[in-house]
């Protein structure tokens, strides 16, 4: 809500500063000097953040790693730290705990921006204000993100000097891409990007964890697990997380489709996965589906391990949440699911993911023109999906890996 409220004001009013700062021949952008040094906003979401590798390996092209940087909350740095595409000192992490120790990381980064003499922005948070306020108040020569022109999107002022049209159309993965182009583009060619997407690709490294992180999850499994060490390993990642509550599969359904798996499929071993915050409905969703074969692992790993986990299991089967975009760096096998928001703007790239999703009239309905506040409150894109559906896609992957011709779908 502060976003909402406060944001509109700031933005209105540094919208003013600006325009008094061009009226006083201190305008900025278009005779800005070539990029030297490049500052990323990205506070929220992790799985989003796996999206801008390409971006970020562009920004590294154009400018050398040592020069580019990043802010972000402080809980979604660890996902910075693993992709190792902006060295640790570059990166600005912001707490939010309270509003006032908010202000006062702030405060800080902004003004360790401005002695470092950062000269663009590239703001990745769509159409929220906050991100576009700190990019303004970097003092940066040029400052891209997005710009609503004539459409009747949410207000952020006029505080950019690089202001980029939203294309619903186009992958999130590929839009990150653009707007690190857009750096190189004349601001005056609005809207901008005009540029061949086609010529962008999209891709992601491979996690390749140390042999002590292996060996610590396996030592973690075997503990958890009752010393099972053999079988294959099926992760249900029940929560997706409260900022968007509509993504979630219901909880009876991972229910039932643990206990379906591990039914027909008696060699199997099942972890379920979550963050900290996640680990009461976790532990729940584990005791219900019952048995010496399942276990809860949330909040008992970091996200390096989450990601050495991921390269030792078969099968992830998660909402449409950073999991799935994290699984993505490794070679298992994800099912995700979408309801609420569409893969074909925020689905994994690379890896060996397939995506289900219901296609109901209404659905997406969370998008970046209404801050993803949808007026839904029953998600029945997500409810109908059925346990059914996901165990044959479980089976067909199970097969697979075993080399089988085809799914055990059971009765």
């Amino acid at each position: 809500m502060i976003d909402i409220w406060m944001g509109r004001l700031a933005c209105f009013f540094l919208t003013g500063v600006r325009r008094v700062g061009d009226a006083l021949g201190k305008g900025d952008g278009a005779t800005a000097p070539p990029v030297r040094k490049i500052l990323f906003l990205k506070l929220i979401e992790q799985g989003a953040t796996v999206l801008a590798y390409s971006a970020l390996e562009r920004a590294v092209a154009m400018v050398g790693r040592e020069n580019v940087y990043f802010c972000v909350f402080e809980e979604n740095r660890p996902i910075l730290d693993i992709l190792d595409m902006v060295p640790p000192e570059n990166i600005f992490p912001i707490r939010h705990q309270t509003f006032g120790v908010f202000l006062w990381d702030v405060w800080h980064m902004l003004a360790e921006v401005r002695r470092l003499r950062i000269d663009a922005t590239v703001d990745m948070e769509f159409f929220a204000r906050a991100s576009a306020i700190l990019s303004f108040l970097t003092g940066a020569r040029r400052r891209v993100g997005l710009h609503r022109f004539t459409s009747e999107a949410p207000y952020r002022g006029d505080l950019l000097t690089h202001r980029v049209q939203y294309n619903p159309y186009l992958h999130t993965a590929k839009f990150y891409h653009l707007l690190v182009a857009a750096l190189e583009s004349d601001p005056g060619d609005v809207p901008l990007v005009k540029l061949d997407v086609g010529t962008f690709r999209e891709f992601l490294p491979v996690f390749d964890p140390t042999e002590w992180e292996q060996q610590r999850v396996r030592v973690l499994l075997k503990d958890e697990l009752h010393g099972r060490e053999a079988g294959p390993l099926v992760l249900l990642n029940p929560n997706a997380s409260d900022m968007l509550p509509l993504r979630k599969w219901p909880a009876e359904r991972f229910v039932e489709l643990g206990r379906m798996i591990l039914a027909r499929h008696p060699e199997a071993r099942m972890a379920i996965t979550g963050a900290p915050s996640e680990r009461q409905a976790a532990e729940e969703v584990a005791a219900r589906i019952g048995g010496d074969r399942v276990a809860s692992l949330a909040g008992k790993t970091t996200l390096r391990e989450l990601l050495a986990l991921y390269v030792l299991a078969d099968i992830l089967v998660t909402n449409d949440s950073g999991p799935g975009h994290f699984a993505s760096l490794t070679p298992i096998h994800g099912i995700v699911m979408y309801g609420p928001e569409t893969p074909a703007l925020f689905g994994a790239i690379g890896g060996n993911g397939e995506v289900i999703h219901s296609p109901l009239a209404c659905s997406p309905c969370v998008n970046v023109f209404n801050h993803r506040f949808s007026p839904c409150r029953n998600n029945l894109c997500m409810q109908s999906i059925s346990v059914g559906e996901v165990y044959v896609r479980v089976a067909a992957a199970l097969a697979k890996r075993a080399g089988r011709e085809g799914p055990d779908a059971g009765a």
